[in-house]
């Protein structure tokens, strides 16, 4: 099948051109088919790809030296938008230059232009940042919102939820995919009234192409049995930062335990299978590539530490998203939910 190209933004990250092209570059190894619009500044650009001789025939060059920075605040941002490799990326996908935009910098910035440029899509009020995170199972779980929003009222989360479960059926390929809200408890009388009203709403859906299966604590996210998980900005940046946290804690911790003696160091090299296994199953850059769900088109967010393996995900998740046409599965879902309404407040009623 013959993908849209991909808007990458080469100017963001850490490392910035040489890691971004490199990421590219890798994705297209993997799969032949990859085009690419790189946005940036040129010169640099063209130095990047005599490395990489397979990207010459595949890619495009749009010049662009103005670059977000790290630390830049969105309306600074905004106002720069249509200068800088980011606002070009996001408009090439506006105007179908391109099907969809990766880049590794500025995640509000990125917010703010995407949402500016591409608009929510009918039925969504704001649009979710969700990610996939690694589990004891096979598949990840996604999580949603991690950042975005700060504040959301119970109409959001359900908006949430019908978003990511479109994203997960994409990624684990249930029909319909197992869905909680994330709280303080898992009794019906916990949390707040926000979230009692979204998990009542979500129970009367029961047309929609997911399984609601109740409320989910910060603990048990990652234990496999669920495919989505729930919750307002605030919580879920939270909740991500802990879970890498502990990541990195354990990890940590398994380092020095090993090389506190000679005997750990031969018991290291026994284990070294299995930490090599854990070590890979933890690494973000494997499950890199967050994504702006609820837009009118497909904008992947890369980490701004990621490495090339890391880009190559991101890459890799845009295609997919695009391959397996995300928005319009959203939309369908949308427009169930709508007859769900319609309904419930009788047929040829107005839905409240």
């Amino acid at each position: 099948m013959s993908l849209p190209r991909i808007a990458v933004d080469a100017m963001g990250g850490d490392e910035g051109v040489r890691v971004m092209v490199s990421g590219a570059a890798l994705a297209r190894r993997r799969h032949d088919q990859f085009k690419f619009l790189l946005v940036g500044d040129e010169a640099r650009i063209k130095a990047a790809l005599e490395n990489h001789p397979n990207m010459r025939n595949a890619s495009e060059i749009l010049h662009c030296e103005d670059v977000v920075g790290g630390h830049e605040k969105p309306t600074q941002a905004l106002r720069r938008a249509k200068k800088t490799s980011m606002g070009l990326a996001i408009e090439a996908v506006k105007h179908g230059d391109a099907g969809a935009a990766v880049s590794a910098g500025n995640t509000g910035a990125l917010m703010a232009m995407s949402k500016l440029a591409l608009r929510t899509m009918p039925g969504i009020d704001r649009p979710a940042l969700a990610a996939l995170m690694p589990t004891l199972e096979e598949h990840d779980v996604i999580m949603l919102d991690l950042g975005a929003n700060t504040e959301c009222d119970a109409r959001n989360l359900v908006q949430f939820a019908i978003m990511g479960a479109a994203y997960a059926r994409i990624v684990t390929g249930r029909d319909k995919p197992r869905v909680r809200l994330l709280n303080i408890g898992t009794e019906e009388t916990k949390g707040t009234g926000e979230l009692q009203e979204a998990a009542q709403r979500l129970r009367d859906a029961t047309g929609l192409a997911l399984s609601f299966e109740g409320y989910v604590e910060a603990d048990k996210i990652n234990r496999g049995n669920i495919e989505v998980v729930v919750t307002d900005g605030f919580s879920g940046n939270i909740a991500l930062k802990a879970i890498e946290g502990s990541a990195r804690f354990v990890t940590d911790l398994l380092k020095d335990a090993f090389r506190s003696s000679l005997r750990s160091k031969i018991g290291f090299l026994i284990s070294r299978p299995a930490t090599e296994l854990l070590r890979h199953h933890l690494d973000p850059n494997n499950h890199n590539g967050a994504v702006f769900l609820g837009l009118n088109g497909v904008v992947v967010k890369s980490h701004g530490s990621a490495n090339a393996a890391g880009v190559a995900n991101a890459v890799a998740v845009a295609a997919r998203l695009l391959e397996e046409n995300l928005t319009e599965r959203i939309t369908a879902d949308l427009a169930e939910l709508g007859e769900i309404r319609l309904r419930e407040n009788g047929s040829g009623g107005a839905a409240k």
